[in-house]
């Protein structure tokens, strides 16, 4: 039995250009699909509002100074106590205790519960 093989030439072509590169990117030109309780449609506006919902720092999140809104999580350091921002009474908002850092908080095993 004969094996014949045939090899046809075929001329590949590379063309090379220069390119100027973007030295950075504009987060607000970048889209973003609203989801949830953001509503920024690009990722500029989208990762300020995520940025105004968690707090951590030593000091409470002031309301007068910043756009706080029910729900709004904040992490105090003096006291290892995770809060959020809610309605303790008739239009009188504060952040609540949720969780407190204990030394063995991490440890989840039934004597936990």
């Amino acid at each position: 039995m004969a094996t014949t093989i045939t090899v046809v030439e075929d001329v590949t072509q590379v063309s090379v250009s220069a390119v100027n590169p973007v030295a950075s990117f504009d987060a607000s030109g970048l889209a973003f699909t609203p989801h949830g309780t953001i509503t920024g449609t690009n990722i500029q506006d989208a990762l300020a509002q995520l940025a105004d919902q968690y707090f951590r720092s030593n000091d409470v999140p002031d309301p007068s100074t910043l756009n706080l809104e029910e729900g709004d999580f904040f992490y105090d350091l003096n006291d290892n106590q995770l809060k959020v921002y809610r309605e303790t009474s008739t239009n009188v908002f504060q952040f609540v205790p949720l969780a407190q850092a204990t030394g063995d908080m991490e440890t989840v095993d039934a004597g936990s519960f």
